[in-house]
């Protein structure tokens, strides 16, 4: 058996297999002990026919063709169910988030706060006025920018993503590779964005791009890893990085953050791609 794809969602992981299914395509789940099922492909030799059905599900998922392949083989070929869960937001966003996640989205909600009550969080934590200062004391400044916002919309927008596309990773991936993601997608285009217009930058679209890249390519790329997003995302970020350099967002924007974050999850979607297709040769 190959693997096909990692879902955290039972239900709509037999949705899928049943559709799958209909098409002649066998398929087995199992599920670890977070509660993630697995889809396995019985015939490896049809995978590239289920690729394709994997990355068409992947960009619409709630399609009703899935769940009327439900539909069609009944209720009781439902395996797994739903288990307890609680009720709540907060338990909600706990339940998706990890450790470095909710580190990360704790600090920039902190900094925000104290930056609100009048206290110069923007002198301790900006980029130097000179880059040479990076490599003395306060080398940590080439990260910090990232933990600062200037609005509550830049706030909640740029947390939001996080949450959401930093806990996917951390989930699937682990939190070394999310904190990984988000040293190198702060860092080196927050030296571009210096390079570009100064050091009066900060906040985390930077690394919201590099998550939004390395998870939709990494979708494209290997299905079976877990991650994904609708080719509509790398649509929409295309065009906000285009309105961004024409200026058409009417307020600043750190363009080369953006452009840096995402080439940069381009890169290590590519790059860990390439891993995983050299370990399953050898």
């Amino acid at each position: 058996m190959k693997a096909l794809l990692v879902l955290d969602d039972p239900r709509r992981a037999q949705a899928f297999v049943d559709y799958l299914s209909e098409l002649g395509l066998h398929c087995e789940l199992t599920q670890d002990d977070d509660g993630n099922v697995h889809i396995w492909l019985v015939d490896e030799s049809r995978y590239e026919q289920a690729h394709r059905e994997v990355k068409r599900f992947l960009a619409e998922p709630f399609h009703p063709r899935y769940q009327e392949a439900s539909w069609k083989r009944g209720d009781s070929h439902a395996r797994f169910a739903d288990g307890p869960r609680q009720a709540g937001w907060i338990s909600d966003l706990l339940r998706q988030t990890g450790p470095v996640n909710l580190l990360v989205l704790l600090a920039c909600l902190l900094v925000y706060g104290l930056s609100w009550l009048g206290l110069p969080m923007f002198g301790v934590l900006s980029f130097p006025p000179r880059a040479e200062w990076l490599l003395g004391v306060e080398f940590w400044r080439a990260f910090t920018p990232a933990l600062m916002h200037f609005s509550l919309m830049h706030l909640v927008f740029n947390l939001f993503w996080w949450w959401y596309l930093g806990g996917m990773v951390e989930r699937r991936l682990g939190s070394g590779k999310l904190l990984v993601l988000l040293l190198v997608a702060a860092v080196l285009p927050n030296l571009l964005q210096f390079w570009a217009s100064g050091p009066r930058f900060g906040g985390l679209s930077g690394v919201v791009y590099a998550l939004l890249a390395y998870v939709w390519f990494s979708g494209r790329l290997n299905p079976a890893r877990g991650i994904g997003l609708p080719d509509g995302m790398a649509v929409f970020m295309v065009v906000w990085l285009v309105l961004g350099f024409a200026d058409l967002l009417g307020t600043p924007v750190a363009n080369m953050a953006h452009l840096g974050g995402a080439l940069i999850g381009l890169l290590q979607a590519w790059l860990d791609n390439r891993r995983t297709t050299g370990k399953e040769r050898s």
